[in-house]
């Protein structure tokens, strides 16, 4: 069995099933499996796949790129009952709409292939062997789906990849007493010095007892408990105790950031008389971002932005990591070659990376998938994958901004047409709603509307002999008024009818050097042939962007090659093109934060 750790890193319970491995698994082209009752035939599914990864990929064991909009899973499983204890069946992510049958008996469905959910499935169990099938549902074809990266043509090319369907995240059982905690939500308050917990519990866990236990660095700081008397519960904890050094006022203190992951860890016990009927543990990072006189904070201090785009694909299991050692290795990449965070594109990131951002110290972007086209549909859909996505990630204090859109994918008209606006406004409006701790962008890279940052995308570098075209490239970085009244391309920075209001200017894709270094061919948006040409088109780029004094940062395109696309500082299998303690000593150019500040407001001054 592959991919064996616990799933949720954020909602911890010592006990569970991992149901990853050997699947039996059909086609079923012709959708008739509901008709013929599949879910009651096992042995109609005559292949098998390796779970969590699609059958697209290497790893699943069958590897086929051919288009299968309906596929079949099935597996057998033990599990006795116990009287007041409830089974849980939970899903990490399955693409796209998933039926769920247990023992013969269909027990729900899920909508969205980025998503984490689970069932109930107590009262479907039966005394001796279980039996679970899936059904899995992709529409190759349906292009008001949020697919992202994943090609709804038979072969990738261009920016877009192999399509990936079915179960692509762990598959895990947990049982629970009946009086069980249901969630958690952390939420920081640096300003004051503490964090309030909201908790949700089931009915049946009324008038318990909870305690709850906080430690940093191993050390107990605050323990208590008190009764229950609703299914949702509050509280603010006091952490910096009116102690300086707790506070990041003469140093970091007790915060997180890159430079100083700190991170608490809380436990929570639900407890009737001396019995524990309930134990979860969990932990938070005590981080602000906010934006201020056209400048990102980050604990309250101006915070500059090194970020890398991460696609989050891999070669033999595309969207699933081979392992949990994948995710360490990209970040630790990553932070080698002087990067501080990454924008995870077009793809809801596995938990398990989001929890090694917060043990490692990285910041991330949080995007969901696209939907090429707009529609009703294509709203809603995105909609709510956005609400299930906060509710799973709101605790990782590694996640500072939210993306929803990118390149006015799926709001192609979205300059002209006030429909489209009003769905990147409301989109916008609607996540700081769930999610008051964190950035979000309308629109990443062009026409953007109401935003937090304005971020754009501009590959114009040029090549190293187009002099030119490299001086406009730089010029357009210098200033607000070259960022903003200048556009790389042909869309405008701000869709019609919406201005720069003084937001942090980022640029959150640019570069893409093509480099072959391996067999895999490919493009770039400009291409070098060996590792010295690299380094140097590289540096050349860099020099720009650390030159202005309007960027608060920037998103260099990419981390690794993918497919098609060899414009990565890495290779796809993650090996270095060319020394990483050289890219870093490019990354690490001096930037005079006060100084920059100073100048920004004295260019914004300029620019009203």
């Amino acid at each position: 069995m592959m991919r064996e750790e616990y799933p949720r890193p954020q909602f911890v319970r010592e006990r569970f099933v991992n149901l990853n491995g050997v699947w039996s698994f059909a086609f079923d082209d012709e959708n008739v499996g509901i008709k013929e009752r599949w879910y009651c035939t096992p042995e109609k599914l005559n292949q098998k796949i390796e779970v969590p990864f699609v059958y697209q990929s290497e790893l699943s064991g069958i590897k086929q790129r051919q288009v299968h909009d309906v596929v079949w899973y099935q597996r057998a499983f033990s599990w006795e009952k116990q009287e007041l204890k409830r089974c849980f069946l939970h899903f990490g992510a399955v693409d796209y709409r998933a039926d769920i049958y247990v023992n013969g008996c269909y027990v729900g469905n899920h909508f969205g292939g980025q998503t984490s959910f689970s069932f109930d499935i107590t009262d479907f169990l039966i005394t001796g062997e279980q039996s679970l099938v899936v059904r899995a549902w992709d529409p190759h074809e349906d292009e008001t789906i949020p697919r992202g990266k994943q090609f709804w043509e038979p072969e990738s090319r261009g920016i877009w990849y192999t399509n990936s369907t079915g179960i692509w995240q762990t598959v895990w059982l947990e049982e629970v007493s009946e009086k069980h905690l249901e969630k958690v939500e952390l939420t920081p308050d640096i300003d004051q010095g503490n964090v309030c917990f909201a908790l949700t519990v089931s009915a049946a866990a009324v008038g318990q007892t909870l305690r709850y236990q906080i430690s940093f660095k191993g050390v107990v700081i605050c323990e208590d408990q008190l009764t229950i008397f609703s299914t949702f519960t509050k509280r603010w904890i006091d952490l910096y105790n009116q102690k300086i050094f707790r506070t990041n006022f003469h140093d970091q203190g007790w915060t997180w950031s890159p430079e100083n992951p700190n991170l608490f860890d809380i436990r929570f016990e639900l407890v009737e008389g001396e019995e524990v009927l309930d134990r979860v543990t969990s932990y938070f990072g005590m981080r602000k971002v906010h934006v201020e006189n056209g400048m990102i904070f980050l604990n309250n201090q101006p915070y500059y932005q090194k970020l890398v785009l991460d696609q989050g694909y891999w070669p033999m299991g595309l969207l699933t990591a081979p392992d949990d050692e994948s995710f360490i290795k990209d970040i630790e990449l990553a932070k080698a070659m002087g990067f501080n965070g990454c924008r995870k594109h077009q793809k809801v990131e596995d938990p398990r990376f989001l929890y090694w951002a917060d043990q490692l110290g990285f910041i991330v972007w949080g995007e969901c998938a696209s939907a090429p086209v707009y529609s009703s549909d294509a709203v809603s859909r995105l909609t709510k994958e956005w609400i299930e996505i906060i509710e799973r990630d709101y605790n990782h204090p590694s996640i500072v901004t939210w993306v929803p859109l990118n390149e006015s994918w799926g709001v192609p008209e979205i300059h002209l047409n006030a429909q489209q606006q009003s769905f990147s406004k409301s989109i916008y409006n609607f996540l700081h709603a769930l999610d008051t701790t964190r950035l979000v962008i309308s629109n990443d890279g062009w026409e953007m509307t109401e935003t937090d940052i304005c971020a754009i995308h501009n590959y114009n570098h040029g090549g190293e002999n187009e002099t030119e075209k490299y001086n406009h490239f730089k010029r357009s970085l210098a200033s607000v008024e070259g960022l903003i009244n200048h556009p790389p391309g042909k869309w405008a920075i701000f869709a019609q009818g919406f201005t720069y209001q003084n937001q942090p200017i980022l640029l959150t894709e640019f570069g893409g050097i093509g480099y072959q270094v391996q067999s895999q061919k490919g493009w770039g948006y400009t291409s070098v042939n060996d590792g010295a040409q690299f380094l140097a088109d590289y540096g050349r780029i860099m020099r720009a962007v650390y030159e202005s004094k309007a960027l608060w940062g920037y998103c260099y395109t990419q981390l690794t090659d993918v497919e098609q696309e060899i414009n990565g500082l890495l290779t796809y299998d993650r090996q270095a093109k060319v020394p990483l303690e050289q890219i870093k000593e490019i990354n690490d150019q001096y930037h005079p934060e006060q100084i920059f500040i100073k100048n920004r407001w004295r260019k914004e001054a300029e620019y009203e």
